[in-house]
């Protein structure tokens, strides 16, 4: 069975942290050296179809849970602490319900154990459409994909996927065509009856709709430990767009 690529930086307790959709372990790597310097073993992972993982046609949360419960066993780590970002909190949230015993702390950033309906249509027709035939440098991707993302953030954001194939020859990390049939996934709430006992830590963006007020309830029933913090001045990428902040936030609840 194929294991997950994963970065690893420092030493000491073992930190997983996992990407949202369409990203990688990689942009973290700024706040991973940080974790590192506070004595963790920080493991920047990147989910299945997703950075340079393995591609599969299967793509959904209990196939990612798997993939991450293998992984562990691979690097025979049992217990660790776990930050999950958006599409990566929903995979967080799963795991830590499934295998309470392995997760000593729980960091969800950005995302609600509920359904979200499907946003991501712009995004995904403006990345099947880059020709590579016409891109010869990152600027003309960019030019490219703004007919159909307009936001120069976002547009980086997803250009980080972007690398050389060959010498003259541009591709994307992402396995976008499997992602695609099975984008309804990435909204799927988690089962109802999951519950992690743990210490949970939620962080929402001030600017972000992802966690409503009324979230918290059912929250509240699935992690009964849950805290709630807002990170201010940033949106769904408040770990890239308030970096200290978040970071002092985390590593202050992953600390107690």
């Amino acid at each position: 069975m194929e294991i997950l690529y994963s970065n690893i930086q420092g030493k000491g307790k073992p930190l997983f942290i996992l990407h949202g959709f369409l990203g990688m372990g990689d942009n973290w790597k700024t706040l991973a050296g940080k974790y590192a310097d506070e004595g963790y073993e920080v493991h920047l992972i990147d989910q299945r179809n997703h950075g340079r993982s393995f591609h599969s046609d299967e793509f959904s949360y209990p196939v990612m849970v798997d993939d991450l419960k293998r992984y562990c066993a691979h690097h025979n780590i049992d217990n660790f602490a776990l930050i999950g970002h958006s599409m990566g909190g929903k995979t967080a949230m799963c795991f830590a319900s499934q295998y309470p015993t392995m997760v000593n702390k729980l960091i969800v950033v950005d995302i609600a154990p509920k359904s979200y309906p499907q946003h991501h249509q712009d995004i995904l027709k403006g990345l099947s459409a880059l020709n590579f035939n016409k891109i010869d440098s990152r600027s003309d991707a960019d030019t490219q994909l703004k007919e159909y993302v307009s936001n120069l953030g976002i547009r980086q954001f997803l250009l980080k996927n972007l690398y050389r194939k060959e010498k003259k020859q541009y591709a994307l990390r992402l396995n976008l065509e499997a992602l695609i049939v099975n984008i309804e996934e990435i909204g799927e709430a988690l089962p109802f009856d999951a519950l992690y006992e743990g210490d949970t830590l939620f962080m929402r963006g001030e600017r972000s709709g992802y966690i409503q007020t009324l979230d918290e309830i059912v929250i509240q029933k699935q992690f009964p430990k849950a805290q709630f913090v807002t990170i201010s001045k940033s949106g769904h990428w408040l770990h890239a767009e308030n970096p200290d902040e978040f970071f002092e936030k985390s590593l202050a609840f992953l600390k107690n």
